[in-house]
C-alpha cells in the first residue's frame, strides 16, 4: 500500500509495511488521532496492570497507556506516576528491541 506524504516520491512507510491494527485515540481536545497497535504487554512488578504502545500514523512518537479491558470497551489511562512510566518505557523498549533483532 503506498502513501503519498507530500515528499515527491511514492513509497511504502514502515508502519503500513508491518500491517498494523489501528485504533482511534481521542485527545483532551476532541480530536481523534489514528494509532498503529505496537502491542499489549505486562510489566514485571506491577501485577495486575497491562499497559499498551500506541503510535500515531502521522508521527514518529510512541504513547504508552495503561490498558483495561471492560467486556467490549477499551479503557486507556494515562501513566501518571513516573516511577510506574519509567518501568513501562524501559519494558517496551527491551520488548521492542528484541523484535527489532
Amino acid at each position: 500500500m503506498s502513501h503519498n506524504c507530500d515528499c515527491g516520491h511514492d513509497h511504502d512507510h514502515a508502519h503500513e509495511e508491518m500491517e498494523l491494527e489501528t485504533m482511534f485515540l481521542t485527545l483532551d481536545d476532541d480530536t481523534e488521532l489514528e494509532c498503529g497497535i505496537l502491542g499489549v504487554f505486562e510489566v514485571e512488578g506491577l501485577d495486575g496492570k497491562e499497559y499498551i504502545a500506541l503510535l500515531p500514523l502521522e508521527d514518529e512518537t510512541v504513547l504508552l497507556y495503561e490498558y483495561k479491558e471492560n467486556g467490549d470497551e477499551v479503557e486507556l489511562s494515562v501513566i501518571e506516576d513516573d516511577e510506574e512510566f519509567d518501568k513501562v518505557s524501559n519494558t517496551f523498549y527491551d520488548l521492542f528491541e528484541e523484535d527489532e533483532e
